[in-house]
């Protein structure tokens, strides 16, 4: 296993290799091992790789080993747990975003498949309303018990962990740099209340700084790893709206809280309601009723379709629906052990049943 681990990390530090490319390098290859040991001639063979890409795996491997080696060094020394995009504990909702990261970096007590998870985004000049809208909703937001993440930088991001923490809900900061360090470091002393239930992650290694175009990069993984994301407040350009563009383009929700013509500080949310980018959010129903959360002593409407008869291979589907919110038809496939064609099957007669509903991504949820 920590075999495994070096070269998966080996693999990141090889210049221009990202996680697409990566994981692609891996699958032609048969393992990160692999990767480091093939012949020039198969790895120019590989669909996107090409002549440029295996001179840089070429004349880089060696140095890149042994940045991994520094880096199993720290993270054994630090207690950090470096999670594959391969491992079972790997954020679940992240494996279905083809960018997602081939390793991630996480530190504290975090559920990464926890039932329900938001993300709350938004600028860091953050208004009173902005901050009273954050601190209401999470806290609107605690009989569903969700994850919270958020990026610990100035503004609603602080605020979002800060009222996650006071009303003990889990959080999870995504970090723009290693964990070696904390930015800003003013957010230090939140960041170490959220080991206790939630922490920090992040897909950079240790000495990396806060770059500037790091926070546009990490912040796919804010958008991939949630059910939805909160737009709280954000002007009319910042990383909240690409935060938002990239959970569209994941087929996850996006909600944006509204906000007078006249504030600036709200034009991006008005701008991502206006071009149906964006739900309208004023409290939690909102997320609940797109969402299809049950409110807390609801019961669920499939129990008025009790009546409606089920074949065995339906009533499957239908208990592995119950456990989820929503979920996708690969994982339902996989975790039923059925074919895709003959679960997309199963689904399109619950559909017409009025038992289950579909949702965009091919995500599906009882009706």
């Amino acid at each position: 296993m920590e075999k495994t681990l070096l070269h998966l990390i080996g693999i990141t530090a090889i210049p221009n290799i990202g996680s697409i490319t990566a994981k692609r390098l891996i699958a032609f290859c048969g393992s990160a091992e692999q990767v480091f040991i093939e012949k020039k001639q198969t790895l120019e063979k590989i669909p996107g790789i090409g002549e440029v890409i295996t001179q840089c795996i070429l004349q880089n491997k060696n140095d890149a080993l042994r940045v991994a080696e520094a880096e199993m060094e720290f993270i054994s020394k630090h207690n950090i747990d470096a999670l594959s995009f391969y491992s079972k504990e790997y954020p679940k909702r992240l494996t279905h975003c083809e960018d997602s990261p081939l390793i991630i970096f996480s530190k504290g007590n975090v559920d990464f498949n926890a039932q329900k998870v938001i993300s709350i985004v938004g600028t860091r000049k953050a208004t009173s309303y902005g901050k009273d809208f954050c601190e209401k909703l999470i806290e609107e937001l605690k009989p569903h018990q969700p994850l919270i993440v958020s990026g610990l930088a100035f503004g609603i991001d602080i605020y979002a962990h800060k009222s996650a923490i006071a009303s003990n809900l889990p959080t999870v900061a995504v970090l723009a740099h290693g964990l070696d360090s904390i930015y800003p470091s003013v957010h230090k002393s939140t960041a170490e209340q959220m080991l206790k239930n939630g922490g920090l992650i992040s897909d950079y290694r240790s000495k990396t700084i806060p770059n500037k175009e790091n926070f546009p990069e990490r912040n796919r993984i804010v958008a991939g790893m949630a059910d939805a994301v909160v737009v709280v407040e954000s002007s009319r350009k910042g990383g909240s709206l690409i935060t938002a563009d990239l959970a569209n383009g994941y087929n996850r929700d996006v909600f944006a809280v509204p906000g007078r013509t006249t504030d600036s500080q709200s034009e991006g949310c008005n701008a991502l309601i206006k071009s149906n980018k964006a739900h309208l959010i004023q409290s939690v129903k909102d997320i609940e009723y797109i969402m299809g959360w049950k409110a807390e002593g609801a019961v669920s409407s499939i129990q008025t379709q009790l009546f409606v008869e089920l074949s065995s291979e339906e009533k499957n589907l239908v208990d592995l629906l119950k456990t989820y919110e929503k979920i996708g038809i690969d994982d339902i496939s996989l975790l039923a052990k059925f074919p895709m064609s003959k679960t997309a099957g199963i689904l399109l007669e619950l559909e017409l049943k009025n038992v289950i509903k579909s949702l965009p991504g091919k995500m599906y949820k009882l009706a």
